[in-house]
């Protein structure tokens, strides 16, 4: 079994300095590393199984973004957003005292990923990105919107999987021991012995403000990556479009491409299948 770290770093906003909490798997003072970030309401134990898998061969490090899973709420809700989010990467970063790193980011975390490794001088050399892309559909986004914030007691742990199985759905099948674990990491218990979710419910302040009236477009920082990356997209996918992934196919660092049958909106990549797509491209280069 990999050991798992559990470390924090401080990163600094407008609204002053909060804790970014990560795991990190794998020789601490390996080279070779890989960043795994979760999407938009989940958390970095997403990755676990993932990150046991890689760390023969990476120093893994999966963060809680700012206001979930065990990193720091901000003060400020409108600082959840993509710019405080690729800057708390960057600190991240350079907490770990390498040059460069391979990045996998899932719906959100892919997101960061994406605009990370179109800026000049960005570490990312490899880049997977799992269900996301510079075309959002509003569709998705307006789907999310009709639960992100929603901070509903829960009175058990068979109450909450039972949500989460509903509303992450789309992830696929899964075992009942896969919806537990999918369940346990993103919540947090309460003193009455009820449970609550792990994430700040004011993320939905900037999110719904921010709703665009069409889909949302970021070819811009899509057209300026320039590392070899990989596209996971679930066939079944509400959010990235298989029209959006023949554009990548053609513009931009030109992505290989591969599509998980049977799952939407997200791939989990708690699956062999799935962890072995990731390993072939990361390992290739």
């Amino acid at each position: 079994m990999a050991v798992c770290r559990e470390r924090t770093v401080r990163c600094a906003s407008s609204a002053g300095l909060h804790r970014i909490a990560y795991r990190e798997w794998g020789d601490p003072r390996g080279a070779q590393v890989l960043v795994c970030v979760h999407g938009l309401t989940r958390c970095a134990r997403d990755f676990d199984r993932l990150a046991e898998a890689m760390s023969d061969r990476y120093r893994v490090v999966c963060p809680d973004i700012a206001g979930r899973g065990d990193s720091d709420w901000v003060a400020d809700p409108m600082l959840y957003v993509m710019p405080q989010y690729v800057a708390d990467m960057v600190t991240l970063v350079a907490r770990l005292d390498v040059e460069s790193v391979h990045w996998l980011g899932t719906s959100m975390g892919g997101l960061i990923g994406m605009v990370l490794a179109a800026q000049a001088g960005t570490p990312v050399t490899r880049l997977v990105l799992n269900d996301a892309g510079p075309v959002v559909a509003k569709a998705s986004l307006e789907r999310i919107a009709t639960y992100l914030g929603a901070a509903p007691t829960l009175p058990s742990l068979e109450a909450a999987e039972q949500l989460v199985r509903a509303l992450s759905a789309p992830f696929g099948p899964h075992s009942d021991a896969e919806w537990r674990f999918l369940t346990e990491i993103v919540l947090r218990r309460n003193a009455d012995g009820s449970y609550r979710f792990h994430y700040d419910p004011r993320i939905a302040e900037p999110y719904r403000k921010h709703l665009p009236e069409k889909d949302l477009e970021l070819w811009q920082y899509y057209d300026a990556v320039r590392c070899p990356t990989l596209v996971l997209r679930g066939a079944q996918s509400d959010l990235l479009a298989r029209e959006t992934v023949a554009q990548m196919r053609t513009r931009g660092p030109r992505a290989s491409v591969a599509e998980i049958a049977g799952v939407g909106h997200a791939p989990t990549l708690l699956h062999d299948d799935q962890i072995a797509l990731v390993r072939e491209f990361l390992l290739a280069g």
